[in-house]
């Protein structure tokens, strides 16, 4: 007979005492548990006691959690989180240096639990852990002990930073730059002040004048990873607050010390597996530098403005070189009517006005910036392009100007230059370290590639958007597979000549005109029924296998992860904090759970809670979030890492609840395996066309004559 669904069947134990094994009650009061509980181990003062898990985080067992305890939990009798945080401040002030280490090592252990860190700082004990990283002089297990408690308990978010003075600022600024043999004390130090500058308080500013970057680099190059994924964080939440001059100025400085260098060749190189947190500060690195180009890509040019007209003009002088040295001997009306004859030799549509082509923004002066470095870099290539179209007829010259303009703009959009960084992007390129002036070099392989399409097509002006497009299509072929230095890839980009698209082209065209005859949409219509089926159980095994979440907040990105399963029998639910180096815990680890049977609804994008709560929204975050709701008002809300994580989770939970799913995962899925079982059941009929309507079926004989009666004679 199975046990009522409020019963949980737990074991508790105590030190020195012979663990419990009692049926627990959850409709019972837990403090009238506690007394059961104290009464068979004869316990006074049943109400000085808590229950507290043995394994994970040892979370304290409240009536808010009690109920993701599951049968076969194991917990123990503790001190209660009021009488274990008085203990813990009497003994952080102790002046017995073994007792104080202890207390601040326990303390450390338990300020993970917000039960514990609340009754903790109502009493007053962040003051207490601040006076100690003022007044201590010891740089020893004290100091680490305390200031993981504090990052600890600050993490929870119940008070601001502004609580601290700004002695304690000084004094763990003071932490990394001194050089110190414990790393760990450095590690906490930077992660502290990194959450002091993400909190958008006074004591951010002081932080950027107490550690110069300088430092920072320093710190960057010790070999030690955790110490360098800490130095990343406090570099990008140092160049997210502040404006944009200083930004560029940081930058520029940073670049200047070679740390473009050092990501590439000891870091992106080096490491084997860089890790989520790594991947994301060198992804929003890379937002932050290209998002310096935006002012220019916004800004149209200014006709009045005497150094961009002298930018325009060193583009013309640097194609045409001996003309400009013979204007001088010109009257004013033949220099303007060489000029404009030799910005029309350019592509500049308004040649007699070459300006007002830079007057649309995007891309802006960045074009200009563009064609200029185009042609000091690569001068050769620059007049080779210029004059080779210029001996061409007007119809069949590929115009510079035009297509720097378009190509421009085309690179804007594919490295989504001025878009701001997502909270968990991680999707960096590894071209972006390999060398300086990223976007400019990049420029200067597509313009040439541009030329070199346009000849293979033999393309005119009317075929200008034809060739656009498909070097559009050789860009984004390339970058489908990021190559990881510039010579990779221009190698690359350079061999997926015309010929190579239509070819590609071609045979995803075979492809689809097979697909679309009429027999085969029959076949295709027989065989998805099937073919969903198996998608559905793929999604369900997904979601088995679990899923990293990370917790987001809107003090700082925090670097703590949840991780969400789905039980075998896929009717639960299992989601909890995750533990330190357990990237895949079981169900019997996690700490909470939804039935599935109690979801009501599954919400997306901006109708998702968490959404709503923040206000306005990085747009790829919106576009990965979603939240689970069960109960009445109760919502599990989550903000997947990338968007084939979301779409995934989107069909497995459809799935579950018995809804179509409908992700563009689950229709590419669905085309290549669909693709596949129809070359499998064709391959019979490779080379034989496929009528499109079946033989008509004959009539019927008017006698059956013709049937032979075999004999046994004959045989």
């Amino acid at each position: 007979m199975e046990p009522p669904k409020n019963i949980v069947k737990i074991a508790i134990q105590m030190m020195g005492a012979y663990p419990q094994l009692i049926d627990l009650n959850q409709s019972k009061p837990l403090s009238a548990v506690l007394k059961d509980v104290c009464d068979a181990w004869n316990i006074n003062n049943s109400e000085h006691y808590a229950l507290q898990y043995v394994d994970g985080h040892q979370e304290y067992i409240t009536e808010s959690n009690r109920t993701a305890i599951k049968n076969g939990s194991i917990l123990r009798l503790t001190t209660s989180p009021d009488k274990e945080a008085s203990s813990l401040c009497n003994g952080a002030q102790s002046q017995n240096q073994d007792v104080k280490s202890e207390s601040l090592k326990k303390l450390a252990d338990l300020s993970r639990d917000v039960t514990f860190a609340q009754e903790f700082i109502s009493r007053d004990g962040l003051t207490i852990l601040s006076k100690i990283i003022e007044e201590e002089k010891e740089l020893g297990k004290i100091m680490a002990h305390t200031l993981r408690a504090i990052s600890e308990l600050m993490e929870h978010g119940f008070v601001s930073w502004e609580t601290f003075s700004t002695t304690f600022i000084h004094k763990v600024a003071t932490f990394v730059n001194m050089n110190l043999m414990d790393s760990e004390i450095t590690q906490l130090s930077l992660a502290i002040l990194e959450s002091v500058v993400q909190s958008d308080t006074n004591l951010g500013e002081l932080v950027r004048r107490e550690v110069t970057l300088d430092r920072l680099l320093v710190l960057l190059q010790v070999t030690n990873k955790e110490m360098q994924t800490k130095v990343m964080a406090l570099f990008i939440a140092l160049m997210q607050k502040v404006g944009d001059k200083e930004r560029e100025e940081m930058l520029e400085y940073l670049w200047k010390k070679n740390m473009r260098q050092f990501i590439h060749k000891h870091i992106i190189n080096e490491w084997s597996i860089l890790g989520d947190e790594m991947s994301h500060y060198l992804y929003v690195l890379q937002c932050l530098s290209l998002g310096l180009l935006e002012p220019r890509m916004r800004n149209c040019m200014d006709a009045n403005d005497a150094d961009q007209r002298q930018q325009l003009q060193s583009l013309r002088i640097a194609a045409f070189p001996q003309e400009g040295e013979d204007g001088g001997h010109m009257s004013s009306e033949r220099r303007r009517s060489l000029c404009a004859k030799e910005f029309r030799k350019l592509g500049f549509l308004n040649s007699g006005s070459p300006w007002q082509d830079l007057c649309f923004s995007p891309p802006g002066l960045l074009a200009l910036d563009n064609m200029v470095y185009f042609s000091t870099r690569c001068p050769n290539a620059y007049s080779r392009f210029v004059l080779e179209n210029s001996s061409r007829e007007d119809q069949h010259a590929c115009p510079f100007a035009r297509s720097s303009i378009h190509l421009s703009l085309m690179l804007c959009d594919i490295l989504r230059v001025g878009e701001p960084a997502s909270e968990t992007g991680q999707n960096f390129l590894t071209l972006f370290y390999a060398q300086d002036h990223f976007l400019q070099e990049l420029f200067c392989v597509c313009i040439q590639l541009l030329n070199k399409t346009w000849k293979e097509m033999r393309a005119t002006q009317e075929d200008f958007d034809k060739v656009m497009n498909v070097v559009k299509e050789q860009i984004s072929r390339t970058f489908a597979n990021p190559p990881s230095s510039l010579d990779s890839f221009r190698g690359r980009i350079f061999s997926l000549n015309y010929s190579e698209i239509l070819k590609l082209r071609q045979a995803e065209r075979v492809n689809q005109d097979e697909v679309l005859s009429p027999p085969v949409m029959e076949l295709r219509k027989a065989l998805k029924t099937d073919l969903l089926s198996l998608i559905k159980q793929h999604r369900l095994h997904y979601l088995c296998e679990g899923t990293k979440f990370r917790k987001i907040s809107n003090r700082r990105r925090q670097d703590k992860l949840w991780f969400c399963r789905l039980s075998p029998n896929h009717k639960v639910l299992h989601y909890g904090d995750l533990e330190d180096n357990i990237d895949n815990p079981p169900v019997e680890m996690l700490q909470e759970k939804i039935s599935v049977s109690d979801i009501k609804d599954v919400l997306t994008g901006r109708d998702c809670p968490h959404m709503r709560e923040k206000g306005k929204q990085n747009k790829e975050i919106v576009e990965r979030a979603f939240s689970i709701c069960y109960d009445v008002d109760s919502c599990l809300n989550f903000i997947a890492a990338t968007h084939s994580e979301f779409c995934l989770w989107m069909d497995g939970l459809n799935a579950l609840l018995g809804r179509e799913m409908t992700s563009e995962y689950t229709r590419n899925d669905l085309d290549v395996l669909l693709s596949t079982e129809l070359k499998l059941r064709l391959l019979d009929l490779e080379n034989i066309p496929i009528p499109e309507h079946p033989p008509p079926i004959p009539p019927r004989p008017q006698n059956y004559d013709y049937c032979y009666q075999f004999t046994s004679t004959e045989a």
